[in-house]
């Protein structure tokens, strides 16, 4: 079976029942509507849904170009999908040996980007041999990884650790340590600010540490105020109690009491005018106020997830334990706090002291 060539016409839509592959070529594709629904009973994040539906989407307009079906689909076919994603011109990019000093690529999509791509096609096919044991995937399974993470290896079961299988369609992605703001462009960033609303946001994310996701998720009922304290639903539905800094508290029964609309909608952070006035902000809308005033701010970098950075370098310098900052920042493993340590000088300096006064102490005893 061959495609009709009309995948340009694909499109994602967010309906009723969730995310959904739509156009002429869409009864094709049904598996990847069954697989989206599939996510959603899960109760897989709707952002990581929407993700994979945009990346199958994408996957789907190549397949409809060659002329592949679904079911007609090779490790050979992935091979030059994974080729076209590192090969694509994007807007911005020169191709050839003209390379872009930000990015570091001439041409292609991120290798994140790219991995995510995979991620998403290796997940239909799992669902697809799921369903019907006798249909194989495509997607190749290489050698078990030799490694496990640390946390894996920690504990009392952790001579039991299994090596995960790892997919071969992948392309080497450097790993990136996470990059926190300035004093200066914190103070340029916070100040452009005008609202409460806006205000109360930012301060959570910056010294609560709270991601976006985090932040557009709260109900007036999750905030106490008095006592300074946010109920926090994670990834993953994970609940965490975080304190919240007494001026941001205040902001937050501000923008209460005299910006938020009269709404029966239970989101704290709604649209404040136009005609999704009271309506719950989305991540689009928060988008767009940050894009707004890092811009206004002269800080580029100056995006919700550069804040939360910013607290979590902020506890590594403080010497925070790790199991604190695991809590705070609602990490599933230990290790992902950790890498905040990487990035602050204070505590590598102060570790190289301590070191350095044991080992003195230890050569005078000798």
């Amino acid at each position: 079976m061959t495609m009709s060539g009309c995948g340009d016409e694909l499109s994602v839509f967010r309906g009723a029942d969730g995310w959904r592959l739509r156009g002429p070529d869409a009864a094709a594709f049904a598996l990847v509507n069954e697989y989206l629904a599939y996510l959603g009973d899960r109760r897989y994040s709707p952002r990581t849904v929407r993700s994979y539906a945009f990346d199958l989407l994408h996957f789907c307009r190549w397949l409809s170009a060659d002329g592949t079906a679904l079911d007609g689909v090779s490790t050979e076919t992935l091979l030059r999908f994974l080729a076209a994603c590192r090969e694509a011109v994007l807007p911005g990019q020169h191709g050839g040996n003209v390379v872009d000093l930000r990015s570091g690529r001439a041409a292609g999509y991120a290798p994140a980007t790219v991995n995510r791509r995979m991620a998403a096609v290796s997940g239909l096919y799992a669902f697809r041999a799921m369903r019907d044991p006798a249909a194989a995937s495509p997607v190749p399974r290489g050698a078990a990884a030799r490694r496990t993470a640390r946390g894996e290896r920690s504990g009392l079961l952790g001579h039991l650790a299994r090596p995960r299988a790892r997919s071969q369609l992948r392309v080497r992605q450097p790993r990136r340590l996470p990059r926190g703001l300035d004093r200066d462009e914190t103070r340029a960033l916070l100040a452009s600010f005008r609202s409460d609303r806006d205000r109360a946001m930012a301060g959570l994310m910056l010294f609560s540490g709270l991601r976006s996701a985090e932040v557009l998720g709260l109900r007036v009922a999750d905030f106490d105020v008095g006592r300074g304290w946010v109920r926090v639903v994670g990834k993953g539905d994970k609940e965490r109690r975080v304190p919240v800094d007494p001026d941001v508290a205040g902001l937050v029964q501000a923008y209460l009491l005299a910006e938020r609309p009269d709404t029966t909608g239970q989101a704290l952070f709604v649209v404040a005018k136009g005609p999704h006035r009271g309506r719950p902000l989305t991540p689009e809308g928060l988008r767009r106020v940050f894009r707004y005033h890092r811009g206004k701010a002269g800080v580029p970098a100056g995006n919700p997830h550069s804040l939360r950075h910013t607290f979590g370098t902020a506890l590594a310098e403080a010497g925070v334990d790790l199991a604190v900052m695991q809590a705070l920042l609602g990490h599933d493993h230990v290790d992902s706090a950790a890498a905040y340590i990487h990035l602050s000088p204070a505590h590598v300096r102060r570790a190289y002291d301590e070191a350095r006064i044991r080992q003195r102490a230890g050569d005078a005893g000798r």
